[in-house]
């Protein structure tokens, strides 16, 4: 299934996906996409509905997050090997681990608004794997139990509030708009291998990445497993699990966003996403 939210921010109704991209009302079947309706037992029930059966939504709403109550959103940094080969840094011994504030997610359509004082905002295609129930402790085999889904993620990032202004990542990658998900939480039945996408971005126009998740040295299964080694997952947290080469800061000389600037992502069955870029004012 292809499930998302559809409507004015703060005001979204969840929605399925049909076969022809048109998009049905679930109001009357859940509350929203999260939480608990994201479990295995409500996804199962939702399976069973025929989107012919539900409301169709007419014209061309705004998709919101294809997900909301997000508690987490942790983001795993160099984890494509071409990547860190490109950067000339070395592959971790283990995953690096940084959060993403959840006030910078927004819909994968709305404005990136570049924050005051930023002359260094850059863009990062990912991969999201999101939590459909608790997992704590779990075994890599066991892992995906834990996965309701997968989105495309816009990691956004301000590099020199991230890099050179001392301290964590955390409020390089935390400002309003730096998380754009969606358009769709596409449930896990429909993507055969989360290590077999392709993943790509455009800069206006410009392809600057193309890669695929089977460069990614710590694949969705090893990082359900291992971050649920040092906390619970719960329903709804969003894994963002890094992105292959082509970012801003990695070019020669580095490119990094300006207002007016146009970006363009997805990834294989899992949607695009579109953002106008401006200035916060």
């Amino acid at each position: 299934m292809k499930l998302l939210r559809y409507g004015a921010p703060g005001s979204e109704k969840p929605a399925m996906l049909d076969a022809d991209g048109q998009i049905h009302d679930l109001s009357g079947h859940v509350s929203d996409i999260g939480g608990k309706d994201i479990d295995p037992a409500a996804l199962a029930a939702l399976a069973k509905l025929d989107p012919a059966s539900l409301p169709l939504v007419s014209g061309t709403p705004r998709i919101g997050p294809c997900v909301t109550g997000t508690g987490k959103f942790i983001c795993i940094g160099l984890n494509y090997a071409d990547h860190a080969a490109k950067s000339g840094m070395a592959v971790p011994p283990e995953p690096v681990i940084f959060m993403k504030a959840t006030s910078a997610i927004v819909g994968p359509n709305d404005d990136l608004v570049i924050p005051r004082g930023s002359e260094k905002t850059d863009w990062e295609v990912e991969l999201g794997v999101v939590i459909g129930k608790t997992a704590k402790y779990v075994s890599e085999a066991d892992a995906l139990d834990y996965v309701a889904g997968y989105c495309t993620v816009h990691d956004v990032s301000e590099r020199a509030f991230q890099i050179e202004r001392s301290g964590q990542w955390t409020k390089g990658k935390s400002c309003d708009t730096f998380g754009p998900i969606g358009p769709w939480l596409v449930t896990k039945d429909e993507v055969a291998d989360p290590q077999n996408l392709g993943l790509w971005l455009k800069v206006n126009g410009e392809t600057v990445q193309n890669g695929t998740t089977k460069t990614m040295v710590y694949g969705a299964a090893f990082l359900v497993s291992y971050l649920s080694q040092f906390m619970s997952l719960h329903p709804g947290d969003i894994i963002s699990t890094g992105t292959p080469p082509g970012v801003g800061m990695g070019m020669k000389p580095p490119r990094y966003l300006k207002a007016g600037d146009v970006v363009e992502l997805g990834i294989d069955g899992l949607g695009s996403q579109k953002q106008a870029t401006r200035a916060d004012i």
